[in-house]
């Protein structure tokens, strides 16, 4: 199908099946941007894919990829390190188990890690100073309320996202003069499979915890719209995070001296 006329370029998407990725895909492609589709089965993309060309003409290619597996994950790094039409990246492909840290596989945390932090780690290593290259660009990272709330569900999981919210804040400091853009998405618990692959049905959660998968992408690009690098869809008053990023810089000058704190100083007790 013949893309509009309009173009800002072509947005990569991971974790684009179903979800929080098939949601970014069909706005993305409403905001005018062609898009490269990943996930590992191509069946569900193709879906996804006819869809939203259908529905808006844009260029849509899926691309099969396990990114916990290294050829999969370089092919992709190379793609968006050599594709100059490539100004977006949303990466959003991830999952969580659904038992304590200390009562799950060790190798499935494993796993877990790889695509949560390590996978999204070399993509933004490989996007960023392509998109400073190329003019610009913009790099959306999915984290979660774990972040700042690790209390709430598997320590990996909440330790990978909040990875992700640092690293977002670091990528935005080094390179955001250079015309990157990032932005750090944090949703609550959203109505996607997500819920199914952990083994924690969406329906017993509390419902009015619960968002759309719609309305959470709706909100995040409003985010992004207004140029926020934290964007937390469900807070009701933004000057909590505001105060909160405060809270955190004001820490800053005093975390490294060349003596420690007077109350760590007289020795030990026995």
């Amino acid at each position: 199908m013949t893309a509009s006329k309009s173009n800002r370029g072509t947005a990569v998407i991971t974790g684009a099946s179903s979800g929080i990725g098939a949601v970014y895909a069909d706005r993305l492609a409403r905001r005018d941007y062609d898009l490269v589709l990943v996930a590992r089965s191509q069946e569900r993309l193709n879906g996804v894919a006819m869809r939203i060309a259908a529905q808006t003409g844009r260029r849509v290619e899926v691309l099969p990829a396990d990114l916990t597996a290294k050829k999969d994950l370089i092919a992709l790094e190379q793609r968006l390190a050599r594709d100059e039409s490539i100004r977006l990246l949303v990466n959003n492909a991830g999952f969580n188990v659904g038992t304590p840290m200390s009562e799950s596989d060790p190798d499935r945390l494993e796993i877990m890690i790889q695509l949560n932090a390590v996978a999204l780690t070399r993509l933004s290593r490989a996007a960023a100073p392509a998109f400073v290259a190329r003019g610009g660009g913009t790099i959306i990272n999915i984290g979660s309320i774990v972040a700042v709330a690790p209390q709430l569900l598997n320590g990996v999981y909440s330790g990978s996202k909040a990875f992700v919210v640092s690293f977002s804040e670091a990528l935005q400091h080094e390179l955001g003069a250079k015309g990157l853009r990032v932005q750090a998405v944090l949703p609550g618990a959203t109505r996607t499979d997500f819920w199914d692959t952990a083994g924690v049905p969406v329906g017993n959660l509390p419902q009015e915890s619960v968002m759309s998968a719609e309305d959470m992408v709706d909100a995040a690009l409003v985010g992004l719209d207004m140029g926020e690098l934290i964007t937390i869809p469900s807070l009701p008053d933004a000057g909590d995070c505001e105060r909160f990023e405060a809270t955190r810089e004001a820490l800053a000058p005093h975390l490294s001296r060349s003596q420690p704190a007077e109350r760590y100083r007289g020795g030990a007790k026995a």
